[in-house]
């Protein structure tokens, strides 16, 4: 895996894939600029050695061409801000103001392209585009995982015109490395923590990754299928009805592979969707008619903490319960808690995902955890064991 630290890029320009797809309120502020803060070391890296960084982005789902408010001109001011140094900015792309910017690039400075995704050809992987793109820069740095699982032109099809001049930024490389703990690495016992709606989406992680763990930890809307499937109680909490067999399929397979499976013990229910209905705590199946789960109960909290505690590696992805209604976010908080107190004590732990990621952000677990991803969809697509192709460019 070659890396930004096997270059140097003195006097070289660099075009940098980064993914500043973040989000703004509706006066084009920047509300949080994560997404900014961890491209910076990639950039300043190639700075200091005394040459200059060309930023390839893209912002939103612009439809036809340039739409004003996916402009990047709008985080320009805020990309600057992180960095610390002048950001330019590229009217266009690939054309004459891209190009003359570019050309007249010094050491030491930084030239902001516009929305590479003002141009349909960047999401359909056009070769040709792509071409045009690479004339801009000398080196070519992927240091966007969220788009990785996206074969697009400044994501992929662009690293084939720098045969010996391609590589991972430092974000890549730890997110690359964070995946490969769980999947190969990491010390054991391994735990994977799924939450979050439905089996089926799940389903090909969790066949992907039983190999590599001891334990698989289930919460979320997807316990019901698990209870319904082995003749619980469920009264109407969220199931997926066409998934009872592939529930029973997925334990059966946990059998298989000696890996234990914990599923909730109790859990709390309400008799309304809402922050203020009804609740109580119940066995998890034993959910009386009009009633649902919303979160883990207090006995289940403490087993899967017991579980985390004597876990060296831990995945997180997906909350145990409707965490965004205080009143039942008490299980995932539990479980933050306990993956927190883990990695003090030196296990290794990733959260990936959007809701989780959302979560640990919110309730200030992204500084207690040893790594937050920031790929949703790159993470998910890797822990199914698919190659991405920004990352299979890179390296082949």
């Amino acid at each position: 895996m070659k890396t930004i630290d096997d270059f140097n890029f003195s006097g070289k320009k660099t075009l940098i894939r980064v993914d500043f797809n973040v989000p703004q309120d509706e006066n084009f502020k920047v509300t949080d600029d994560t997404r900014i803060q961890a491209a910076k070391p990639t950039i300043d890296k190639i700075l200091n050695d005394g040459g200059s960084a060309i930023l390839m982005t893209h912002l939103g789902r612009p439809k036809n061409g340039f739409e004003d408010k996916f402009s990047l001109k709008h985080i320009a001011a805020k990309v600057s801000e992180v960095l610390g140094v002048n950001v330019i900015s590229a009217e266009d792309v690939i054309g004459d103001d891209a190009k003359k910017k570019a050309t007249n690039l010094k050491p030491g400075e930084v030239l902001l392209l516009e929305n590479v995704r003002f141009h349909p050809e960047e999401e359909k992987g056009d070769k040709e585009f792509a071409e045009k793109l690479s004339k801009l820069g000398d080196i070519y740095v992927n240091d966007a995982f969220g788009t990785a699982h996206r074969a697009h032109a400044s994501t992929a099809i662009i690293a084939q015109f720098f045969p010996n001049a391609k590589c991972f930024g430092y974000l890549m490389k730890q997110e690359l490395e964070a995946i490969d703990k769980v999947l190969k690495t990491g010390d054991g016992p391994v735990t994977a923590v799924l939450g979050g709606a439905k089996v089926s989406s799940k389903i090909t992680i969790i066949d992907n990754i039983l190999p590599a763990i001891d334990n698989l930890i289930i919460g979320g809307g997807m316990t019901y299928t698990f209870i319904k499937a082995q003749g619980g109680d469920i009264g109407k909490s969220l199931v997926e009805d066409d998934k009872l067999d592939l529930a029973l399929d997925i334990l059966k397979a946990c059998d298989d592979h000696d890996v234990n499976i914990y599923l909730p013990l109790d859990n709390v229910i309400a008799d309304n969707f809402s922050n203020d209905a009804n609740r109580k705590v119940v066995p998890v199946n034993e959910i009386p008619d009009g009633w649902m789960g919303m979160d883990t109960g207090p006995e289940t909290n403490k087993e899967f903490a017991e579980v985390i505690q004597s876990s060296k590696t831990i995945l997180w992805n997906g909350p145990l319960g409707v965490f965004e209604m205080p009143n039942f976010a008490k299980g995932t908080i539990a479980l933050g808690e306990a993956i927190a107190e883990a990695t003090k004590k030196g296990a290794f732990s990733l959260v990936g995902g959007g809701d989780s990621v959302a979560f640990v952000k919110q309730y200030g677990y992204d500084e207690k955890v040893s790594y937050v991803s920031t790929g949703g969809g790159a993470m998910l697509e890797s822990l199914e064991g698919k190659e991405l192709p920004g990352v299979a460019a890179v390296m082949n």
